[in-house]
């Protein structure tokens, strides 16, 4: 099948992606010979296929309805089937639920109807079972709760597209605080994100709970989520600013970088102060790994996974083997280095 679609909220690379062309109401109901609907109930959708929207399509197209009943005029419905213009149309839904026996629409001979009872059966209710209890064990272990109800609604495949992204996030917050002296004096939070997407197509909520989340937990007891994200960060005296930096180029991932700045502190770490004062750290995803590629002014290329040592030094040789054996006569192994320099023979 050639597949297309009308979303008024689906940006065009994105059903490109999963093989989908994405059209214009009009366009999509007049070429399309099987019509599949999914859309809530709202007064946009309110009777959407009526006879004039009949009357643009196909001869012989074929309807699927497991949206709602109201999104078809089913009056228009049936004088559609009557002429034709509906070759079969399928119900799950209806206007008036249960319908009337005596309907004319339940009773067309070209009609095959359920009886909206999907979540109903045995199936489905372990399902959902099994749903609940992975979602609760998943929300105790820190994980994110997609249906969460008092949180702010983030689609699952948005969800899946931000996953390492959500992990860069609160490891760079968690970087950040621990390179602040003291650990309790920050008040002011800047991050920057780095994409091509249009700002409508982008939803941070979720990036910010996770970097409030990794800049608090590390200096209190409190266990934060995507739920009470804003408000423990408001309790602490914590302002998280946001800015979006528009890069060109192809839209396919959702972010280049992730930068988090933290302002009128003092740092533990000298090299993780910016030009302009601030601790400053940057981060990309990497074939599915967060990566720290800049600390400070200093690019580096560093997998954000274990434990990570920082070390000031002066560019020359031998540096690398000299710091390579302090860690080995401690037992502790390598798995990666990088250094990130000024210029050669500089501070690096």
């Amino acid at each position: 099948m050639h597949v297309i679609a009308h979303d008024p909220y689906a940006p065009a690379d994105r059903a490109r992606a999963i093989g989908v062309e994405l059209v214009s109401f009009d366009e999509a109901i007049a070429t399309a010979d099987f019509i599949s609907l999914h859309m809530p109930l709202t007064p946009a959708t309110n009777k959407m296929l009526n006879d004039e929207t009949f009357a643009k399509m196909k001869k012989g197209v074929r309807i699927v309805n497991v949206a709602r009943g109201g999104v078809i005029d089913e009056e228009a419905l049936v004088r559609a089937l009557d002429a034709g213009i509906v070759a079969q149309a399928a119900l799950d839904v209806f206007s008036e639920e249960p319908p009337k026996q005596d309907s004319k629409l339940v009773q067309h001979e070209r009609v095959t109807v359920t009886p909206h009872l999907g979540a109903s059966t045995m199936e489905a209710q372990e399902g959902v079972a099994i749903e609940i209890a992975e979602a609760v064990v998943g929300a105790l272990k820190g994980e994110l709760a997609a249906t969460a109800v008092n949180a702010p609604m983030v689609p699952a495949e948005v969800l899946t597209e931000l996953k390492p992204y959500v992990e860069l996030a609160e490891k760079l917050g968690r970087l950040a605080v621990q390179l602040v002296a003291g650990g309790s004096g920050v008040k002011t939070v800047k991050v920057s994100y780095a994409s091509s997407r249009a700002p409508d197509d982008l939803d941070t909520r979720l990036l910010r709970a996770m970097i409030t989340k990794g800049i608090i937990e590390p200096i209190s007891d409190v266990f934060v989520n995507l739920v009470n994200a804003d408000y423990t960060a408001k309790q602490r005296g914590l302002r998280i600013t946001e800015e979006r930096i528009l890069l060109d180029g192809s839209p396919e991932s959702p972010l280049e970088s992730i930068q988090v700045q933290i302002a009128n502190v003092e740092s533990k770490f000298a090299s993780a102060m910016s030009e302009s004062g601030e601790i400053k750290v940057e981060g990309r995803v990497k074939d599915g790994i967060p990566h720290l590629t800049k600390v400070g002014s200093f690019e580096v290329d560093v997998s954000l996974e274990g434990s990570i040592i920082l070390c000031r030094q002066v560019d020359q040789p031998g540096m690398i083997g000299t710091v390579g054996s302090i860690l080995g006569e401690e037992n502790v192994n390598v798995s990666f280095m990088s250094v990130g320099r000024v210029a050669p023979r500089k501070h690096a």
